[in-house]
């Protein structure tokens, strides 16, 4: 699949693809990345989900990114455009690796992400679906000038896992990159 590869000054996202297996599968089965993703995975459900989200690029144009370290080439996480079938919205979501987190690349690779969505992919409004508990990822979301709409509801086999629906509309954000 060919897709779209956005450059920020520390970063490349590009769309998944076998190459990034086995930093996915590592990062899939670490316990505490994974906390507030579904739990860790096997390698075997790290791979079902790397083809669910390389193969959304397929059958919708768009899905989460690779992200890459510009530096070393190595493997962050995966982040960007996610609404599959029954999400509560278009989202713009995210997951480092623990070696890579707390040093600002999930915000930097968010604001491409949501500036992707909103101009490119015409999205009116971006969300983000954070468990009450994830103080990290509910502290960028407030940085990127999301808010919290309250709880809501993940489509099956997710639909009882606690989220809250965080976002913006796309004029929000637009007003906010100005200020940025």
């Amino acid at each position: 699949m060919t897709g779209p590869i956005l450059f920020t000054p520390r970063l490349m996202l590009r769309p998944l693809d076998g190459s990034d297996f086995e930093a996915w599968a590592a990062f899939a089965a670490d316990e505490e990345q994974m906390r507030f993703l579904g739990g860790p995975r096997d390698r075997a459900n790290a791979w079902r989900g790397l083809a669910e989200m390389a193969g959304a690029w397929t059958v919708s144009g768009f899905s989460m990114f690779s992200v890459i370290e510009r530096a070393t080439g190595q493997w962050v996480g995966r982040l960007g455009p996610w609404a599959p079938e029954g999400w509560p919205g278009t989202e713009v979501g995210w997951g480092v690796a623990r070696a890579f987190a707390g040093k600002g690349y999930a915000y930097e690779g968010a604001v491409a992400a949501m500036d992707y969505a909103v101009e490119v992919l015409g999205w009116t409004e971006i969300i983000h679906t954070i468990h009450p508990d994830n103080v990290r990822s509910i502290r960028l979301a407030e940085r990127l000038g999301s808010t919290n709409g309250g709880p809501t509801r993940l489509p099956p086999p997710l639909q009882d896992v606690r989220v809250d629906r965080w976002g913006q509309t796309a004029d929000q954000w637009r007003a906010r990159r100005v200020a940025l």
